[in-house]
């Protein structure tokens, strides 16, 4: 164990102390944070907010104005006449034209004799914008509502009233609503995800860097293969949780500061489930930095190494895959299934708690399969670091590797 703590602390300091270090604490939250923010904006302005309307009843385009314009949006809506000459000539010229930004024209046919409803053609400029063809259908809909009430008798006042949005609120007994709940579970996921692959990666890194040097030629002499690649995984595990700490710390004082963090408190995430994240983050790290330093035993550069990482991402692929499925049905039959196999255990059982507490005993039985297939990877990834670290110039193929799980 004192190999083993000196060796995790030496690359513990050497990384704290590296310039790398301050600039990547610094420079990931703020990334992440404008490209959070940039996206709610750019998602925010999807789709046009011109169209054109032919019709020849006028009031039905700028009751279509008014729907459109809800939420914050000011909409355009230009009006032709179907009698107009060329006008559907006309309206595809202007949908080339950049500078005028028409998204796309809505042909309104009155309804046939016996027929309720008329025909309500959409021709959109991008025929993938399929954010303005639903922004317009639920339009119309509305449109079509609020007429269907005033023939009916009903005043404006009492029209608006009934199509009103409906607000759904949590119950008392939850201490957070759905917005928040989702929020944690992807905010956490996400930078789980992240510290898992990013210093996983790291420590495959560390051993091509030192294969390189033929610095473990010289440390062998005093210490074994598999106390070099305990203490790597500790040390360099130890500088993802003081990352994560920063920044969870930094997070939470700036909210304070700015008088916000009443607003973000149903975000965050309780103690259990911190105590939850920090079992299945250090879990999985240890699990996924064990084949990355399998990995880099078996490589000889960083070009390699890209190649053998798949195996690396394939489980955390797979996890991003299904988070959707797993958040919005947290006890479903893949929910369930996914959280017990041990690559995808820390992330997606990790965010079934967060969004809808499962039964403690599976919690229980997550960890300890984690457990047991932390014990068998660390046992292969051991016998083949203790040879591989050695291997120069030669990529080592499957039979190979196995002879060196045989070794003794």
């Amino acid at each position: 164990m004192r190999n083993v703590w000196l060796i995790a602390k030496r690359e513990y300091l050497e990384r704290i102390h590296a310039k790398s270090f301050l600039i990547m604490t610094i420079l990931i939250p703020i990334i992440m944070g404008g490209l959070l923010y940039g996206g709610a904006i750019i998602n925010s302005r999807i789709g046009s907010n011109h169209i054109a309307v032919v019709t020849d009843n006028p009031q039905f385009a700028e009751d279509l104005k008014t729907e459109l314009s809800g939420k914050n949006r000011k909409a355009i809506v230009d009006v032709y006449s179907p009698t107009e000459p060329g006008v559907r000539d006309l309206l595809e010229e202007r949908m080339k034209k950049r500078s005028i930004g028409l998204g796309g024209y809505l042909w309104v046919t009155p309804p046939a004799a016996g027929e309720s409803r008329g025909t309500y053609e959409w021709d959109p400029k991008a025929k993938a914008d399929i954010v303005t063809k639903s922004r317009v259908a639920d339009a119309v809909r509305g449109v079509l509502a609020r007429e269907t009430l005033a023939q009916k008798g009903m005043s404006a006042t009492e029209v608006n009233d009934l199509l009103k949005p409906v607000e759904l609120k949590p119950p008392p007994r939850d201490r957070k609503n759905s917005d928040a709940a989702f929020a944690s579970a992807y905010g956490l996921f996400f930078l789980m995800y992240f510290v898992i692959l990013f210093y996983g990666m790291n420590v495959a890194r560390s051993i091509i860097e030192e294969k390189t040097s033929r610095v473990f030629e010289v440390m062998l002499s005093k210490v074994r293969p598999a106390e070099m690649m305990a203490g790597k995984v500790i040390g360099v595990g130890s500088v993802g949780l003081t990352q994560v700490g920063i920044w969870i710390i930094v997070g939470l004082a700036a909210l304070n500061i700015q008088g916000l963090g009443s607003d973000f408190s149903d975000a965050l995430p309780t103690p259990g489930q911190l105590v939850c994240f920090v079992i299945f983050f250090t879990l999985g790290y240890i699990l996924y930095s064990s084949i990355a330093a399998a990995l880099g035993a078996m490589t000889n550069s960083e070009q390699e190494l890209q190649q053998m990482n798949m195996f690396l991402m394939l489980p955390l692929i797979a996890c991003s895959v299904v988070i959707f499925r797993v958040v919005t049905d947290p006890d479903g039959p893949i929910s369930q299934v996914m959280s017990f196999i041990p690559f995808c255990t820390p992330l997606i059982m990790y965010t079934r708690i967060i969004v809808h507490q499962p039964p403690i005993w599976q919690i229980a039985l997550s960890i300890v399969l984690l457990i047991a297939t932390i014990y068998a990877v660390l046992w292969i990834a051991s016998r083949i670091y203790r040879v591989g670290v050695l291997m120069y110039g030669k990529k080592p193929n499957l039979p190979e590797i196995i002879r060196w799980l045989k070794y003794t």
